[in-house]
């Protein structure tokens, strides 16, 4: 609960409407209960006002669901099902008729096909943890619900979950920095602790001072690289990385403007220098 109410990222209210959760929390002339809507696009970008040019809230994969509460002019004022966050999603980009995801996708981007076949031009390009509902499974192939055809080698059952999410994470390597990006195409630095605990079956809240908050056990200080394990969480204010061992920290770097891995002292010694210290040390995020 902030000074001025509660957190108006995942909390659904704004001048003159608000969820119907929180009626009797924020005092609002309307209130909605609001529908349930899927994502089709590959990713949908969740804005912080509705516009194609304001900012990049996060985005919300292909078959992820949201709860709309208001549509005007071509933009939903909606709320992710995943992590409650809130913001304007172009309407084009949702649909009412709900398809059940069964699986997942496992691999880092997989490109979807209008047949069996990896010669015909694909149909579009889906990232690392969008869902989707599985028809038929056609040997290399499985056929979707809407009729397009993806790498059977590429899905994994919603249930089936990863062991080690910092290796999730690892195979980011590379990926270029979007600040509110969420795919292979673009990422920041929680959403690539988010994606990969989401794809280790653990529930991880979108912003860094949330993840600081939510994830793990804080460590006593004072902490040198000697005293860091695989899957330790780092954080600054508004940064934070994953450790890959007791020396080397993988994170989403607007510094190096891509997914980088580069030792922690390294790392700590920069980031004090312009945005301060670090702020904690966090362990067992990635334990069920």
């Amino acid at each position: 609960m902030g000074a001025d109410g509660p957190d108006r990222r995942v909390n659904a209210y704004r001048d003159g409407l608000a969820a119907e959760y929180l009626r009797g929390s924020v005092d609002v002339p309307n209130y909605a209960k609001g529908e349930t809507r899927q994502v089709v696009a590959a990713a949908a970008p969740l804005r912080a006002a509705p516009r194609f040019d304001a900012a990049l809230e996060t985005e919300i994969l292909h078959g992820e669901s949201v709860t709309v509460y208001d549509e005007n002019e071509g933009w939903a004022w909606a709320q992710a099902q995943a992590d409650s966050y809130v913001g304007y999603i172009p309407c084009d980009d949702l649909v009412v008729k709900i398809t059940v995801p069964t699986h997942r996708v496992s691999a880092l981007r997989t490109h979807l096909y209008p047949a069996p076949d990896i010669k015909v031009p694909p149909l579009d390009l889906l990232s690392m943890n969008a869902r989707v509902g599985v028809a038929e499974e056609m040997g290399r192939f499985m056929k979707l619900e809407d009729g397009r055809f993806a790498i059977a080698a590429h899905l994994v059952p919603v249930s089936d979950f990863a062991e080690d999410f910092a290796a999730i994470a690892q195979e980011f390597l590379g990926t270029p920095y979007l600040w509110g990006g969420r795919t292979s195409a673009g990422i920041d630095c929680s959403a690539l602790v988010q994606l990969s605990l989401q794809a280790a079956g653990i529930d991880c809240p979108r912003d860094t001072d949330m993840q600081e908050t939510a994830l793990g056990e804080a460590l006593s200080g004072p902490h040198d690289q000697g005293a860091y394990v695989r899957g330790d969480l780092i954080f600054w204010k508004e940064h934070m990385g994953i450790m890959l061992d007791d020396v080397r920290l993988l994170h989403a770097s607007a510094h190096h403007m891509a997914v980088a891995i580069e030792p922690a002292g390294q790392a700590i010694s920069r980031i004090e220098a312009t945005e301060g210290p670090v702020s904690s040390v966090r362990r067992g995020a990635g334990a069920p």
